[in-house]
């Protein structure tokens, strides 16, 4: 009777993601949740799990707990673009949802590298194929985003708005624990491992002309960098 209530779980389990109620790299609900809702215990619910792992249709990651396997999806490091193109390359449906959008005193970090004192912050959650993918915080001088409004920055993207020719950027990625701000937004555990990463883009003329915050679950996305053959001289 157990063997068999275990294989009833894991196919209840299978029909809603199948259904889609949760989508590629959506979290599941917790062991304690499933055990109360298809009132079993939780051995035969870890079981489930199990054989649904086995299958290759769920995984379970440290921080995260038990999630509907899928692929992280790659962005590539050393060419400056947005999130939007990388994802649209791999055939990802990408859009964003401003969460916040205003014009508001230059925090320390945004006043030293921009050098203003007053900059327009616009915080915003990007989405692949309707999963929470990253949450992205942008400050810029007040000059640049003065005629920009909530819809400008929602429809595009500050690199085509600015009216700037842009130079590079540098970009600094380290790893985090989620805030309960972010993990509210992103729909995973507070705490769980983030990739953050700061972006300051330059204008043609080496002058500072964005701020921005990129924060990743750890869980959807890994960065990947192409290194080039050494030179001759280093290989003497």
């Amino acid at each position: 009777m157990r063997t068999l209530r275990y294989k009833e779980t894991a196919s209840a389990l299978e029909a809603r993601i199948a259904a889609g109620e949760f989508g590629p790299g959506a979290l599941l609900p917790s062991e304690s949740e499933l055990s109360a809702a298809y009132d079993a215990s939780r051995i035969t619910v870890r079981r489930a799990l199990e054989e649904l792992r086995a299958r290759g249709l769920v995984d379970s990651r440290q921080g995260y707990g038990w999630f509907v396997a899928s692929d992280p999806l790659h962005q590539t490091l050393g060419t400056l673009g947005t999130l939007e193109a990388q994802l649209a390359e791999r055939g990802v449906e990408a859009s964003r949802k401003i969460l916040e959008f205003g014009f508001l005193k230059a925090p320390r970090r945004a006043r030293a590298v921009l050098g203003a004192d007053t900059v327009l912050r616009v915080r915003r959650l990007n989405l692949a194929d309707g999963q929470p993918f990253a949450r992205v915080t942008v400050w810029v001088p007040e000059e640049l985003g003065a005629g920009l409004s909530r819809r400008d920055v929602e429809q595009s993207s500050f690199y085509d708005l600015l009216g700037v020719r842009l130079g590079g950027a540098r970009q600094t990625i380290g790893a985090a624990a989620c805030s309960a701000a972010d993990a509210a937004v992103l729909e995973v555990p507070v705490g769980s491992p983030v990739l953050r990463c700061e972006r300051v883009t330059r204008s043609v003329d080496d002058v500072p002309v964005l701020l921005s915050e990129f924060v990743f679950p750890a869980l959807r996305t890994e960065f990947v960098v192409d290194l080039p053959e050494p030179p001759e001289v280093w290989r003497t």
